[in-house]
């Protein structure tokens, strides 16, 4: 299978996972090529706030996702490795737009960052990552801080 397009899933929670997230990116893109689409979904109900505190009420999706500091962490890090890369940005649930994006970008892979949880706290609470690897297009790496 050739990998060229590897879909990669951030937002604010993964601060603590960038770096091992980073690595485990570009121990794939390097090798092969592959361009990374690199995703940042924002809630419905936090999109206008973050708008807002960035004072551009009008940015797309797309522009305030490269606004965010995930993100600028993560392309610092694919510009050092020299992986090639692009920003996208949707407002929705974080699950459902990431399995629309790898649909959308004919990922090849998705990467998704989360913290260990009970089984009872993913039934309860609910796990972006799990419903990604339920239904995502493709196969779906799970990164966990301290990974790297």
């Amino acid at each position: 299978m050739t990998l060229s397009t590897l879909l990669v899933a951030v937002g604010p929670g993964d601060a603590d996972r960038l770096d091992a997230l980073a690595t485990a990116v570009t121990d794939v893109a390097v090798p092969t090529g592959a361009r990374v689409v690199l995703l940042h979904v924002f809630e419905e109900d936090d999109f206008e706030g973050v708008r807002e505190r960035l004072d551009q009420s009008d940015a797309s999706p797309t522009a305030t996702a490269r606004r965010q500091k995930t993100v600028r962490d993560l392309t610092a890090a694919f510009d050092d490795a020299d992986v090639a890369y692009e920003v996208r940005g949707r407002v929705g649930n974080k699950s459902d737009a990431i399995v629309a994006a790898a649909e959308d970008v004919d990922a090849d892979r998705v990467f998704v960052a989360g913290r260990d949880r009970s089984p009872t706290g993913k039934a309860v609470f609910g796990s972006t990552a799990q419903s990604v690897m339920l239904s995502a297009p493709c196969p779906v790496t799970f990164v966990r801080a301290g990974t790297s």
